[in-house]
């Protein structure tokens, strides 16, 4: 009973956890649960089509991890999130957003989005399904370019 109790709580903070990460895949809109829109700076471009990248990304030179997160995650994740990473309206939120830096969603947060899935928190895209066939250290790759990404575009 004790160890049903663990993985029921376990999975109850993974789902707030992941809910809190926002990543998300389905829905049509890229605004938060208060109808605020969302990029880095809390704004979405007004012109954003369906399919269009939501927010703008400066990407940095990268070392070898990186480099590698990116590989991965131009394969199982960029469908979603764009290319760098800056979302797709219509399919996925910015990943280079204030709501993913650091302090608020730690590294953590994607191991458990690419192993469990999220459900839509933050944005109305709606849940995101977990990732098939990626290994813990490619998603450690992808966090590795994912924060590199982050800080070259002012979030720490």
């Amino acid at each position: 009973m004790i160890r049903s109790n663990r993985k029921t709580a376990f999975a109850g903070v993974a789902v707030v956890a992941l809910a809190m990460a926002g990543l998300s895949l389905s829905r049509l809109s890229g605004r938060d649960d208060s109808g605020a829109a969302g990029s880095a700076d809390g704004a979405m471009p007004p012109a954003a089509a369906s399919g269009a990248q939501l927010v703008a990304v400066n990407m940095p030179a990268l070392e070898d991890a990186q480099r590698l997160g990116q590989t991965v995650f131009l394969a199982k994740c960029a469908s979603c999130h764009g290319e760098t990473a800056g979302g797709i309206d219509g399919a996925g939120p910015p990943l280079i957003h204030k709501i993913y830096e650091p302090s608020h969603h730690g590294d953590a947060a994607f191991f458990r989005a690419a192993e469990l899935g999220v459900r839509a928190h933050h944005w109305r895209f709606g849940d995101m399904a977990p990732v098939e066939g990626i290994s813990r250290a490619e998603v450690a790759d992808v966090v590795a370019f994912i924060r590199a990404v982050q800080r070259a575009n002012g979030i720490e």
